[in-house]
């Protein structure tokens, strides 16, 4: 799987066929039978909706089963119609007369190839497939559920000392969850803010004298990781913690996701709960804990997203409005509006 940008939307069509388990390739199955939905829902936008809209409708089609590919976890991304149109804007540009279908392709390709060529030459690499004629099988990620920090043009959130870089604040990018955007962030926070802002908060830290470690706040904190790891080699359960990580994950995706609702949130704070019972008993992390290992690190790294998970829930479940990468279907108009409580 890679990241594709979702500039490609830009002239990319969105469909999926128009019945239930169609099992037929793409190019076997005729205009009249595809369902080209985001332009039959919304056509004033049609395929350039905001990404949220997308990505809600995308999952939903899968979810009631008109999803393609192998897994039935996709939709198709088709440039077909853009390359012919770009193909006849070519004909005419160049003062060209009667050139074939085979011609204007050949035109609207290379038009495409300069807009998209690198994400094409990608796509084609990993699934072996020549998304000039056939098209890309598409499904939005986890990526989509994000939001982010508050933070001050120093990049400080509102908990004195505590920073957020990159895609985990709002500053520069609000609700955007894009691949590329996301890493300029990254980059900018990383190589020319932080460096010249965290110093300001450093700078009072010298009047702090050194602190001594031979208190109990210590010895308590270094006790309970101990234990904490001591508990992880000794359970020996039967699953691993790569299946632990996976259902937390199916929770969250499922009902804390793209679109969420007071019912679902409900159940996966209980289905979480169960979970974490079920992770602290039957855990299996092979290996010794005085060595490098990769096993018991994430064990305590799931330990983690399971707290986090069920916080996420608990938070969702308490924010009666929909706003950004938030949206409870139980606060939209009839009209797929959000209803905000900017309050």
């Amino acid at each position: 799987l890679t990241l594709m940008s979702e500039s490609l939307r830009n002239d990319g069509r969105i469909w999926v066929p128009k019945k239930q388990n169609d099992t037929r390739k793409a190019y076997d199955i005729p205009e009249e039978e595809r369902d080209y939905y985001l332009e039959r829902r919304y056509p004033a936008f049609g395929n350039l909706v905001p990404r949220d809209v997308a990505s809600r409708a995308a999952k939903e089609r899968c979810d009631a089963g008109y999803g393609v590919g192998t897994s039935k976890m996709a939709v198709y991304l088709d440039f077909a119609s853009a390359i012919e149109r770009y193909g006849k804007i070519e004909e005419n540009k160049q003062g060209i007369h009667n050139a074939s279908k085979e011609e204007i392709i050949k035109l609207g390709k290379q038009v495409v190839k300069e807009k998209y060529g690198n994400l094409f030459d990608m796509y084609a690499k990993i699934t072996g497939e020549d998304p000039y004629s056939v098209p890309m099988r598409i499904y939005p990620a986890v990526h989509y559920t994000m939001g982010g920090l508050w933070v001050d043009y120093e990049l400080q959130t509102n908990v004195s000392g505590l920073y957020a870089l990159g895609e985990a604040n709002f500053s520069d990018h609000g609700a955007n969850r894009l691949g590329a955007s996301a890493l300029m962030q990254g980059l900018a926070d990383g190589y020319f803010v932080i460096p010249y802002t965290i110093g300001n908060y450093l700078a009072d830290e010298i009047r702090t004298p050194r602190i001594d470690v031979n208190q109990k706040a210590f010895d308590d904190a270094e006790k309970e990781v101990k234990d904490r790891i001591t508990h992880f080699m000794n359970v020996k359960g039967t699953k691993s913690v790569d299946h632990f990580h996976k259902e937390l994950g199916k929770i969250m995706w499922e009902k804390c996701g793209m679109a969420r609702n007071a019912k679902g949130l409900s159940e996966a704070i209980q289905e979480i709960r169960k979970l974490r019972d079920e992770f602290w008993k039957d855990v299996r992390v092979p290996g010794i804990a005085d060595s490098l290992n990769p096993e018991l690190d994430k064990a305590g790294r799931v330990a983690d997203f399971l707290e986090l998970g069920e916080l996420m829930c608990m938070d969702a479940l308490n924010r009666e409005e929909s706003c950004g990468g938030h949206f409870r279907e139980e606060f939209q108009t009839l009209f797929r509006k959000y209803l905000r409580e900017d309050k």
